[in-house]
């Protein structure tokens, strides 16, 4: 434990590891309060499109946690700044909510449902057929489709809800075209995390409660990593998988405490 509290730089998932939807868990102020303590350096890297980083501190705020805006970094931003990198300008015909839509707009991206060069997808509450029926007649008409995230699900105070992965399926499946998956466990997401914080992969150590994108991010990243069983993965998830995280804790709490 004193290995991983001596670290630098941490990359912390958020829900499933500070919040459930809009329940805060146990002791996640106090690990906030111990990292800004410590003076760490420190990241919110969340695989869900749909929240701006001014809306993600809004969220914490009202939480009681208060950290700058210049703590997060979402799948939507990553994703339009990819797009913006391959695509300088690029049209967008976009399934997701006003994270995802304002990643692209200040990413000089502009929305095109007539003849865009990307379909893209991310986590929303107004999924809708007609969407997916836009979507797929735009793929099939040559825009390259882009998924946020390849989280299949995601917790929320009520359960278990579908994410970016289950949603861009039907347009995969009716197209027969594969999504590009921006977010972790993608390395472009991840070195983007560590350029930010400017701390060296052995400073540096990833949090989370997904084996399948946080975990194997961070193996495949070469940084330390932490399951915190409060989220998805159930300690009895393990041997399903042929890698294991170096730190297996119940919450973030023990970090701090």
């Amino acid at each position: 434990m004193e290995e991983l509290r001596s670290k630098r730089g941490f990359v912390c998932d958020m829900d499933g590891v500070i919040y459930h939807g809009s329940r805060l868990l146990e002791g996640s102020k106090a690990f906030v309060d111990w990292l800004q303590a410590e003076g760490k350096r420190f990241l919110f890297l969340t695989n869900s499109s749909a929240r701006s980083p001014r809306e993600l501190h809004q969220k914490l705020l009202h939480m009681g946690i208060e950290v700058g805006e210049d703590h997060f970094i979402t799948s939507g931003m990553a994703t339009a700044h990819f797009i913006a990198s391959q695509c300088p300008g690029g049209r967008v015909f976009a399934i997701g909510d006003s994270g995802l839509y304002q990643a692209l707009y200040e990413a000089g991206l502009s929305v095109d449902e007539s003849h865009p060069d990307y379909v893209v997808v991310g986590e929303t509450r107004s999924y809708s057929y007609e969407k997916i029926e836009t979507a797929i007649q735009l793929v099939l008409g040559g825009a390259k489709l882009i998924g946020t995230n390849p989280d299949i699900s995601g917790p929320t105070e009520k359960g278990i809800a579908p994410a970016c992965r289950a949603l861009t399926a039907p347009i995969e499946l009716v197209t027969g075209r594969q999504a590009y998956f921006i977010g972790k466990p993608n390395p472009l997401i991840m070195r983007h995390a560590q350029t930010l914080l400017q701390c060296h992969r052995d400073e540096t150590v990833i949090i989370g409660d997904r084996m399948d994108t946080d975990i194997v991010a961070g193996i495949e990243s070469g940084i330390d990593t932490v399951l915190v069983l409060s989220g998805i993965t159930k300690e009895s998830d393990l041997d399903g998988y042929a890698y294991r995280p170096h730190h297996i804790l119940k919450d973030v709490s023990e970090i701090a405490s």
